[in-house]
């Protein structure tokens, strides 16, 4: 069973390019006023709407830490601080914002995990 997040948009225009130019993300799928992405196996989509989504998280997660520096240094100015360790959950990560204000967090686990 797959899945897909949508945010509601103000800015479908400038939220795709964001996700698409500067996290890498693919448009899988264009429907009237909405616009499904993926990046890797996470499919989420923004829909042009009166009043925007902004709540939550957008989670981003990587390989290793190489690569979440690697997006750090792409979106340093959108970002809230630069990479760091989280020890409660055992993460290196740091935060940003989207054209809306949205939360994007960009991660690796420190420990193992399942295979998705």
């Amino acid at each position: 069973m797959s899945g897909i997040v949508f945010f509601a948009t103000e800015r479908l225009s400038t939220v795709v390019p964001f996700y698409t130019d500067e996290v890498s993300a693919e448009v899988w799928l264009e429907q009237e006023g909405c616009t499904v992405l993926r990046h890797g196996n996470f499919l989420f989509g923004f829909c042009d709407r009166d009043e925007a989504d902004t709540c939550g998280t957008v989670t981003f997660y990587y390989d290793d830490r190489d690569a979440v520096d690697e997006m750090y240094d792409r979106l340093a100015d959108r970002a809230r601080g630069p990479p760091r360790e989280n020890e409660e959950y055992d993460i290196y990560q740091f935060f940003a914002d989207d054209p809306e204000g949205r939360t994007v967090e960009f991660q690796t686990f420190l420990h193992s995990i399942p295979a998705v």
